[in-house]
């Protein structure tokens, strides 16, 4: 399946803000969907997403790379939005066991723009193949990203 990868490419030592995609295997944890559009048929855990759901990107906050909820004290990426990107959102276990930081934060899966444009450093299908994807995809999966 076609898919957009970060602005910068893909690259082994990730940085926060760097947008690139990083290399590697990484678990695929669970996913979010957006209420209102269909519920995606999966294996994975599956959440809806909230309007004051966000996920913190401030390296020196205890919260860096968790889900957080909004108003955060701290930088936080907002999952609700209105540009359809993640009306399909899938949690790529990467920086999260042991988080380290300025190592990079909400490496999701998601939908990508029409024409395939680079991301900030998610991988993003077209909402049809990420659907078809998520049908596909068992519990304790992994997907790799390399060059």
């Amino acid at each position: 399946m076609p898919c957009a990868l970060g602005r910068s490419g893909i690259k082994a030592l990730k940085r926060e803000g760097d947008g690139a995609t990083p290399r590697g295997r990484f678990a695929v944890r669970y996913a979010f969907y957006q209420p209102g559009t269909k519920r995606p048929r999966t294996a994975l855990a599956l959440h809806t997403i909230r309007r004051d759901d966000g996920w913190c990107d401030s390296p020196l906050d205890r919260n860096y790379n968790r889900p957080v909820k909004l108003p955060y004290k701290a930088s936080a990426e907002n999952l609700w939005r209105s540009d359809g990107l993640y009306d399909l959102v899938v949690v790529l276990g990467y920086n999260d066991v042991p988080r380290k930081r300025n190592r990079g934060s909400a490496i999701f899966m998601h939908i990508a723009r029409g024409d395939l444009q680079p991301t900030e450093g998610c991988v993003a299908l077209k909402s049809k193949d990420l659907r078809r994807l998520l049908s596909i995809l068992p519990r304790n999966c992994e997907i790799i990203v390399s060059i």
